[in-house]
């Protein structure tokens, strides 16, 4: 056990775990992540709290986490290169951790020519590897990524990182996660699975390298609310992998109906992907959809949540 929280317990328990995903508001108004809370409590270990994602303006992710840690609910704060350069990056870790923060997802960050503010200059002084290791011995060893050591307590953080088993080159991307664990993870995310016969097919390789006995693999899942939306995921989201089976099942089905049938698509898949070795749990991305959470851990059989 390497820091006690909620999501490292279940997962080395032996539980299949569930971690939802939670978007903060285009304004200060902390209803909306309180609402939000409401819908996701009791259904996941943890929650996902994004970090300006899509590069566009929210609150902040470590001021989102504190609310819910408020209302009892684990959350997980992503972190970005994009933004921060290394000083700030280990200042607002070391806050995060003093305000009771256990969970840490690393990330590169969506590029800000795809946000709000494209005319705004990034940072990415590191890269998401660079941010795992230097995590980690923020944590192992008590040491700034400058090599000072620190005067006091260290942050203890349950390190994330995430994976797109669907990116080119494929054969790559089981060391690229090799990597990101020797790097420091301790957890993985993964992309939003509909390719279910590839990703087993990556999950093999993964396997066959040993990965999953260093790391815990939690598979992305979502509902789809329309055919627009699956259409729209399968022809413009770089890295995507939407068979087109899925595609025209939501086409064939009534418009009325169609948020229903992407429910029933999500928890097929997370009954599938269950199934395949070296996956540890599902993460669960609703953004902007948290009320059909409830549904899908429900009926695929996710329920209740273990207490550890």
């Amino acid at each position: 056990m390497k820091v006690g929280s909620n999501l490292e317990k279940v997962l080395s328990s032996g539980h299949f775990a569930v971690t939802g995903e939670l978007g903060p508001p285009q304004s200060a108004d902390a209803g909306v992540i309180q609402h939000k809370a409401g819908l996701l409590k009791g259904y996941v270990d943890a929650v996902n709290i994004t970090d300006c994602q899509t590069a566009v303006v929210r609150m902040s992710s470590i001021s989102a986490a504190v609310m819910l840690l408020n209302l009892g609910i684990e959350p997980t704060i992503q972190m970005t290169c994009r933004d921060r350069n290394r000083i700030a990056i280990q200042s607002d870790l070391l806050g995060a951790a003093a305000l009771g923060i256990k969970n840490l997802l690393c990330l590169t960050g969506d590029h800000q020519i795809f946000g709000n503010h494209p005319q705004s200059r990034n940072v990415f002084d590191i890269n998401s590897m660079q941010l795992l290791r230097m995590v980690k011995d923020m944590r192992d060893e008590k040491k700034f990524q400058c090599g000072d050591e620190m005067k006091g307590p260290e942050p203890r953080f349950f390190i994330g990182a995430a994976a797109n088993p669907f990116a080119d080159p494929f054969e790559y991307r089981p060391y690229r996660l090799a990597k990101k664990v020797r790097c420091g993870a301790d957890f993985i995310q993964t992309q939003i699975v509909f390719n279910v016969p590839k990703f087993r097919e990556y999950m093999k390789r993964v396997v066959d390298l040993g990965v999953h006995e260093q790391c815990y693999i939690l598979a992305g899942v979502a509902p789809i609310k329309s055919y627009g939306a699956a259409r729209y995921m399968a022809t413009k989201v770089p890295g995507m992998d939407v068979p087109d089976e899925i595609v025209q099942r939501m086409k064939a089905t009534p418009k009325e109906k169609q948020a229903e049938e992407g429910i029933k698509v999500c928890i097929e898949i997370i009954q599938q992907v269950r199934e395949i070795p070296g996956v540890a749990g599902v993460h669960i991305m609703a953004i902007e959809w948290e009320e059909s959470v409830a549904e899908i851990t429900a009926q695929a059989g996710l329920l209740p949540r273990p207490v550890v």
